[in-house]
């Protein structure tokens, strides 16, 4: 089986891929200085708890925007499960599409996974927007060229803010207001409607005049944890892939093997 391992800012996501059908998914908090042993230790325990053994992992493939965690994540590869890991976006599983920005080396390892796993799923002009520690939109063209972007704030990267630059507001838990009333009552339903209708409107108002400027029909797929949250109370989306960074590289490792 593979092992898809999708390193981002906040979290290192380690999926178990079995064909096209993802068996089991983990994840555990960023941190560069993390061995390849403390990961294995972590990771083995997981996979006897789902009942897979370490031997069934047999390929390794890595996207990261955390370039002080691959070592470590590569030396987990070859130790442990021996075999040597694919990095995203380098031989044998470059992108394959096109990547039409001004600096393209700059772009994130997961915006271009996500890119690829959304046009082998739908047709047409697409919009991905990824709720990450960031929250990111990412545009491609019906040929599947990467055109551009947006990134923003990530809701809980917001949240934190707030919280740490006003003494007097309490940490709260991000959800969906329990009313479709703007004007709180007390502070708590009023951060949590600011925070929660204010992203709203900043996804609908991006998506919007992105749309506009491209001037063609195009489809919104969400990714990411917190996509469904937001679901309940906006149309904005076509569809929602959870998964869609796994399942994106699982697609590039299929390629490179055909």
């Amino acid at each position: 089986m593979l092992l898809a391992i999708d390193a981002g800012n906040t979290n290192v996501v380690f999926a178990l891929v079995d064909g096209e059908r993802i068996a089991a998914r983990w994840r555990i908090a960023t941190d560069p200085r993390r061995t390849a042993d403390e990961y294995a230790v972590w990771l083995s325990q997981l996979l006897s708890l789902e009942g897979f053994d370490h031997k069934s992992v047999s390929a390794v493939i890595i996207a990261t925007v955390v370039p002080r965690a691959l070592h470590n994540l590569q030396v987990l590869a070859s130790k442990y499960f021996r075999t040597e890991a694919l990095i995203a976006g380098r031989p044998p599983v470059e992108w394959g599409v096109a990547i039409d920005v001004d600096e393209p080396a700059s772009l994130g390892a997961d915006r271009a996974v996500n890119t690829i796993a959304a046009h082998a799923l739908y047709e047409g002009d697409l919009i991905v927007i990824d709720f990450g520690t960031a929250t990111t939109f990412d545009l491609s063209d019906y040929s599947g060229a990467y055109k551009g972007g947006i990134i923003a704030p990530g809701i809980n990267l917001s949240l934190d803010a707030l919280v740490s630059a006003a003494a007097k507001l309490p940490r709260i838990a991000i959800e969906a207001p329990a009313t479709d009333s703007v004007i709180g009552r007390n502070t708590v339903d009023q951060m949590n409607i600011g925070i929660y209708w204010g992203y709203i409107g900043m996804i609908e108002g991006l998506v919007a005049r992105m749309k506009a400027e491209v001037g063609r029909p195009v489809k919104v797929i969400a990714t990411g944890g917190l996509a469904t949250l937001f679901e309940q109370h906006t149309n904005v989306f076509d569809a929602i892939e959870p998964d869609l960074t796994i399942q994106g590289l699982a697609m590039m490792w299929r390629r490179a093997h055909m």
